[in-house]
């Protein structure tokens, strides 16, 4: 078969058999291109235009088995997932995604259906902020798995960091949280439950848009909820030097995700302020501050008590249990 075939016409070609050109040929070359992308695959590097003078950029590594599973999730769901995640990075510095780098290490009988599927869902999910995939790199490994990097641009904004929040900040939240978890939960035991739980955990939905809304609202900080609302709100408390405050009371839960996790033995408030991989956003703003839409306000700004004071608390109180996601456990 000639690589100016189509390999699908003939039964499903593996990636050991099309080669790494094959595989650009067929997947790379045909994605549609954002209009910051002025080259994209073909030569030895892309060129996005960055009109800011300024370029934001974020890389996470998506592994098999880790980070998803090929029995639990299509290679379209992997897709969305790995761009998501990175684009949350890029909204949650005030910033819109502009284009994805995406490195594949796949085992050479990995079906090129399963490649392509995977590249429209990194197209599909980068064109709900006008960024497309770019560029990257291919290789032949014994596991799967990707590297995403997502670059983004300010629009003359300054970046949101984690580091100015101030006393009597309040905190806020928007986008959703608990599902993703609520998600896992049920694959991991194969029960069924919310759709919307299970769509979640395999391909989330970041609120992109509310990123750039914070910073033109003056969110003194923020960052996407990757590895737990908990656990990630720590980063701004530890990086501004204060502590935060949440209240239980401000984080309306589905009447869904609260039977669910009531059927599974546990507990749904845990699920919102310790799961991970919603990529909702969170942020503090200044007292007195108009929230944009969708956003919900939950918690406050502290001084902090003293080097070995909780930096988040609920109710004031430390918070008994895991935070959240760690990588290395």
């Amino acid at each position: 078969m000639s690589d100016t075939q189509d390999p699908d016409a003939a039964g499903d070609s593996t990636l050991g058999q099309i080669g790494e050109f094959g595989l650009i040929a067929r997947v790379a070359r045909r994605a549609e291109q954002g209009p910051a992308v002025l080259l994209g695959p073909g030569d030895d590097a892309a060129l996005i235009a960055a009109a800011d003078r300024r370029v934001v950029a974020s890389t996470d590594l998506l592994v098999e088995g880790r980070h998803f599973r090929r029995d639990w999730s299509s290679a379209y769901q992997v897709g969305r997932k790995a761009a998501a995640q990175n684009l949350a990075d890029i909204a949650a510095m005030g910033g819109v995604g502009t284009a994805l780098l995406v490195g594949l290490a796949a085992p050479a009988d990995l079906p090129l259906s399963w490649a392509r599927d995977l590249a429209a869902g990194l197209a599909d999910e980068s064109a709900l902020v006008g960024a497309s995939v770019a560029g990257g790199d291919t290789v032949q490994a014994q596991i799967l798995l990707l590297a995403v990097t997502a670059l983004g641009d300010l629009e003359g904004r300054a970046p949101v960091l984690r580091s100015g929040a101030r006393p009597g900040d309040v905190v806020a939240v928007a986008g959703e949280l608990g599902w993703s978890v609520c998600g896992y939960e049920l694959l991991l035991r194969g029960l069924d439950g919310p759709k919307l739980a299970l769509a979640r955990h395999r391909s989330p939905q970041p609120p992109y848009a509310q990123g750039p809304a914070a910073a033109r609202a003056g969110a003194t900080a923020m960052l996407d909820v990757s590895d737990g609302l908990l656990a990630d709100l720590g980063h701004i408390a530890e990086e501004s030097r204060v502590a935060l405050d949440l209240d239980p009371e401000a984080f309306p839960i589905d009447r869904r995700l609260r039977e669910t996790a009531v059927q599974l033995g546990l507990d749904p408030l845990a699920w919102v302020l310790t799961g991970g991989e919603d990529h909702a956003l969170a942020a503090t703003f200044p007292p007195g501050a108009a929230l944009p839409p969708d956003w919900i306000a939950v918690g406050r700004v502290h001084e902090r008590a003293g080097e070995d004071a909780p930096l988040v608390t609920v109710a004031g109180r430390a918070w008994a249990g895991a935070q959240g996601w760690d990588h290395f456990s």
